[in-house]
């Protein structure tokens, strides 16, 4: 089986700079690892929150074969936040249950999740989600949407010879597939 290219993006002006580590890009590796029993290569980039910026990795991503994008931070309120709207630019189709989950959860622990536009998206081939940028915030979300994620990338692969397989560790996480 060939494993699944995944691209893990970071948004961040002060990580971008090296003011500090990326802690957002390894919560994900690192999520990912630990849920997904499927061969899988992570494609990761770090880029400043930047309209053009964002959209063009995002694409680029996509471009080189990745079923699956997750990105961490931008998707605040602040006027530096753009993810969203660089994902709404790079994508043909939007899925807004994605952030309509993910802000539900994430209310159980913050009242400021509200303030959240996390989104997901369908650029080209791949599944496009985004994500807050703490790592304890990233594990929250992922376990809200993930059991959707197998089934969605399958759906965006239909009728494509030899599509990406993901397969979820059954005792961590139990992804979602309708029978037959």
């Amino acid at each position: 089986m060939t494993p699944a290219l995944i691209g893990i993006l970071t948004v961040s002006d002060r990580a971008s700079r090296g003011e500090y580590g990326d802690e957002g890009g390894p919560a994900i590796q690192g999520y990912l690892a630990e849920v997904l029993v499927s061969p899988w290569e992570p494609r990761a980039k770090l880029v400043p929150d930047d309209l053009e910026t964002i959209t063009a990795a995002i694409r680029e991503l996509a471009a080189a074969g990745c079923c699956l994008i997750v990105t961490t931070g931008g998707t605040g309120p602040a006027p530096r936040d753009v993810t969203p709207e660089a994902t709404a630019l790079a994508c043909t189709r939007l899925l807004p249950g994605f952030g309509e989950l993910m802000r539900q959860v994430s209310l159980k622990y913050v009242p400021t999740a509200i303030l959240s536009r996390q989104t997901a998206g369908v650029c080209g081939l791949a599944l496009v989600v985004n994500l807050p940028g703490r790592p304890k915030s990233i594990r929250e979300c992922l376990d809200a949407v993930f059991p959707a994620i197998p089934y969605c990338v399958d759906l965006i692969h239909t009728g494509v010879t030899d599509p990406p397989r993901l397969e979820t560790n059954p005792e961590r996480l139990i992804a979602f597939r309708p029978r037959g």
